[in-house]
Formats: C-alpha cells, sequence, structure tokens
C-alpha cells in the first residue's frame, strides 16, 4: 500500500472520468433522477495520516464537483514521476455516489491527455482500495509502471484517469457471418464454453490459442486457432505468418497468410481457421497429441 505525500499544490490539474455503474457493478440501476450527489471524504482505514495531511485531503474532496445518482468516477489530483525507476504515481479519488457500500476487483484504468489520447494504461486491483463507503471519495495513488507508460512525461494539466469499460465485461465469443451461418448453436455454445475457460488475457495482450488441426486428403493441414484480443480498441490484421508445432516441438508447417484485413473487435476471441498448403507442410508425419500455433520469432 501506498500513501500520498502533501500534494504539491491543491488546485485541480486532472478532471472528473465518470461512468455508471450499471456498465461495471450487477445489480446496480441506472437513475433517472437528475439530483446530484455530494461525496464525503473516506480514508483507507489502514492508513496513520497526521493532522495536516488529512486537512489537505478534506480540502482536496472537498472542491470535487458533485456527481449524478448512481455512478463511480475517477477524479485525478496530481502526477509524480518516481526517479528511481521512472513510475508516474497518479494520486487520485475514487468516488461512489451509490447508497451502499462497494467493493471493486481488478480493471485497467487509462490516463489520457486532453485530446483523449492514452499516456498510460495498467490493469490494477482495485479491492486493495477496501469497501468504499456510499456517498463517498477515497484517495490513492495508482502506480503505472516504466512499461505501461507510452508518452515521455506526463501531463501537466487537463489530463483524465478512466476506467477501461471493455476490461471490466467478460471476454467473449466473436463469430464472423459465414461462422454464425455455419455452426449450429450447440456448436457455437462449446465455442463460448472454451472461450470462457481460458486463461485471462493481460492489458493489450494478443494471443492465438488452437482448438482443431486436421490433415487434409490433399496433403494440406486445416489449423484452426481462437485470435484473442486483450486490447481495449479494436484490432485489424492484414499479414500474419505462423507456424505450426507438434508435441515433439518440431514446425510441421509454415506460411504467412494474407488477409483482407480480419478485424477482431475489443475483449474478444475470434476463430479463424487457417490451411497450410502441401507445399508448405514440413513433416510428413506430425504428432498431434498436442500441438501450438505461433507467430516465428
Amino acid at each position: 500500500m501506498k500513501l500520498f505525500n502533501l500534494f504539491k499544490k491543491t488546485e485541480k490539474t486532472g478532471s472528473d472520468s465518470t461512468i455508471n455503474s450499471e456498465e461495471i457493478l450487477e445489480g446496480s440501476a441506472q437513475a433517472k433522477g437528475t439530483d446530484e450527489v455530494e461525496t464525503t471524504l473516506s480514508l483507507h482505514p489502514e492508513w496513520a495520516l497526521s493532522q495536516e495531511q488529512e486537512y489537505v485531503f478534506r480540502f482536496l474532496a472537498n472542491e470535487l464537483e458533485p456527481l449524478k445518482p448512481n455512478q463511480i468516477s475517477l477524479s485525478g489530483i496530481d502526477i509524480d514521476v518516481e526517479p528511481a525507476n521512472g513510475s508516474w504515481l497518479v494520486k487520485s479519488f475514487f468516488r461512489s455516489s451509490l447508497e451502499q457500500s462497494i467493493s471493486v476487483g481488478s480493471v485497467e484504468l487509462m490516463l489520457l491527455d486532453a485530446d483523449g489520447k492514452t499516456l498510460a494504461s495498467q490493469e490494477f486491483d482495485l479491492k486493495e482500495l477496501g469497501d468504499i463507503p456510499g456517498k463517498s471519495a477515497r484517495p490513492w495513488v495508482f502506480v503505472f509502471t516504466k512499461d505501461n507508460i507510452f508518452a515521455e512525461e506526463p501531463p501537466a494539466e487537463n489530463w483524465k484517469l478512466a476506467f477501461n469499460v471493455q476490461s471490466m465485461v467478460p471476454h467473449k465469443l466473436e463469430l464472423e457471418q459465414a461462422w454464425e451461418d455455419g455452426l449450429t448453436a450447440e456448436q457455437k455454445e462449446a465455442l463460448e464454453k472454451v472461450v470462457e475457460n481460458m486463461p485471462k488475457l493481460k492489458p493489450r495482450e494478443v494471443n492465438f490459442a488452437g482448438f482443431q488441426v486436421k490433415k487434409q486428403e490433399d496433403g494440406s493441414i486445416a489449423a484452426s486457432i481462437f485470435i484473442r484480443n486483450g486490447h481495449s480498441k479494436q484490432i485489424n490484421i492484414e499479414k500474419l505468418p505462423l507456424e505450426l508445432v507438434d508435441a515433439t516441438g518440431e514446425i510441421v508447417a509454415r506460411g504467412s497468410f494474407d488477409l483482407a484485413p480480419l478485424s477482431v473487435k475489443a475483449n474478444t476471441s475470434k476463430p479463424w481457421t487457417f490451411i497450410y498448403p502441401k507445399e508448405m507442410v514440413q513433416k510428413e508425419e506430425p504428432d498431434f497429441s498436442r500441438w501450438t500455433i505461433r507467430v516465428p520469432q
């Protein structure tokens, strides 16, 4: 747990980035009213602060704009750079206008500049914040490590700390129309279960997971895989070199595939079949008791 230092300045340099709690928390209904909700300071019970530090937090919390009912929000305050390792210490309030207390799990947070460009993106386990009381604002420091930062220096003003909403919903199956039309309901359900049981992707991770391989009568090999997209945005693949490796670790086939391009939506896995013609096949009798497909190093 990382405690705040006293802020170098008390004016707000960040801004609120709010989303409806219905998008994050099951069972939270969207409010239809237009009343505003004031939030009060809530300090983590394990924090031991001086009277001066608590005064600073209370002053900053009192300066926050009211929220709409049934929202959770991130309100940025200040950013420091850790000299030792280049990490960005993003000081913020996690705010809730819900009536009841809440606890949130792992969520990807994005630091955005004034134009909406992502300057840093990282997954955080928000359970570390503890239970957030209703109608409260809890200060916290989100430490973005250097490998999750995409800019030379942090923004001085007009930045936002935002939830990546895509990271809060379950990873799901995406099918091209040809697959939608060609598969039975049972086959689609089976693919959905496979996707649900796969290991969770890291933020911005893209990987390939094979689920069926067949040697054809003409000597070609058809390998069906999931293209798994952990990005918060759609990816488009135009050309993809792939190696097919069997249980012995030997390369069975190698080739480069031109796609037109192939799009994979954010936070989804799309099945696709790659056919290696006979001339791409390097091993006549592969052992497909286990196999992988990978991009050549």
